[in-house]
């Protein structure tokens, strides 16, 4: 197969990026940074599991990367996808394996937009030991149907050496506003957990993600920031920083089992790989202050 090689830049051919996952969050925070960066881009139309939908569209934009932003996560969460099981396999499993195998033939790295939520803590990476699940690590979590259907993408996925694998967790980003940001999410929800989780901050890695595709970086990556932060770690910033009358009640694990449909991923992912590309990547919490609590700030610093 004739994919650039790891690590190096793509010809002198300008780049031109074929993006899947539109009406999607992260899909379109990427168009928007493509056009900030000037990058030429367009969105996929075809619907990911018809194959000969995705081969126009390739025939059509001719791109030299693609990005799969699109997958099924559930509304408004992931219990969804416990009472929509075939819904979930058709674009989680079918339809990313089938963008993945058509890219593979036309010689196309895919950024795919995974999860790290497929780990979950345990005797050799136990809560608050600093040991963080690596890249090369299986999946030990399948509590939920979505966490399974993603442990099984990215299993068979490390078979195409055409992929990048991005493991996202618990995304935030400095738009408050957004639903499916973590931070809006526990900032509305009546009771909250309190576990230290590794977190991806979509306004400094998204950037990343695109500087890994124009150095044609393939294979697993934990997409996260180094080291975790808690919910109540969280909801102090967002006291301390956005609205000082803010308050937040927690409950147990064993509390929180009785209101949700298919237990929750709390893990730490090792970010080392990830640093070492991009040493300029900031720990967790300082990207939090950095990205999202200080261009959000309505509270005078005291």
């Amino acid at each position: 197969m004739g994919f650039p090689s790891n690590g190096t830049s793509a010809s002198d051919k300008p780049l031109k990026f074929l993006i899947y996952g539109r009406t999607g969050w992260i899909g379109g925070l990427l168009g928007k940074l493509c056009e900030a960066q000037g990058i030429d881009f367009a969105y996929g139309s075809g619907r990911l599991e018809n194959r000969a939908s995705l081969e126009s569209d390739l025939a059509t934009v001719r791109p030299t990367h693609v990005f799969n932003a699109a997958g099924v996560t559930g509304r408004p969460n992931v219990d969804w996808c416990e009472s929509h099981k075939v819904e979930t396999i058709r674009t989680n499993v079918v339809g990313t394996l089938t963008l993945a195998d058509v890219c593979r033939e036309k010689s196309l790295i895919l950024i795919n937009y995974a999860t790290g939520c497929i780990f979950e803590y345990d005797q050799d990476h136990q809560l608050g030991s600093g040991i963080g699940f690596k890249e090369e690590d299986v999946p030990n979590f399948i509590g939920s149907f979505y966490s399974k259907t993603k442990a099984m993408v990215e299993d068979l996925l490390k078979n195409y050496e055409n992929v990048c694998t991005l493991r996202v967790r618990m995304p935030i980003s400095s738009d408050l506003s957004n639903p499916r940001n973590f931070i809006t999410k526990i900032t509305r929800y009546e009771k909250v957990v309190n576990i230290p989780n590794s977190m991806t901050i979509l306004d400094e890695l998204l950037p990343i993600s695109i500087e890994m595709a124009k150095r044609n970086l393939i294979g697993i990556w934990n997409f996260t920031n180094p080291g975790v932060v808690s919910h109540n770690e969280i909801l102090e910033m967002y006291r301390d920083y956005i609205d000082p009358n803010f308050v937040w009640k927690n409950f147990t694990l064993e509390e929180q089992a009785k209101v949700i449909v298919a237990p929750r991923s709390n893990n730490e992912l090792d970010a080392t790989k990830l640093k070492k590309e991009f040493p300029e990547l900031l720990p967790i919490k300082e990207s939090l202050i950095r990205y999202v609590f200080k261009p959000n700030q309505k509270i005078s610093a005291a």
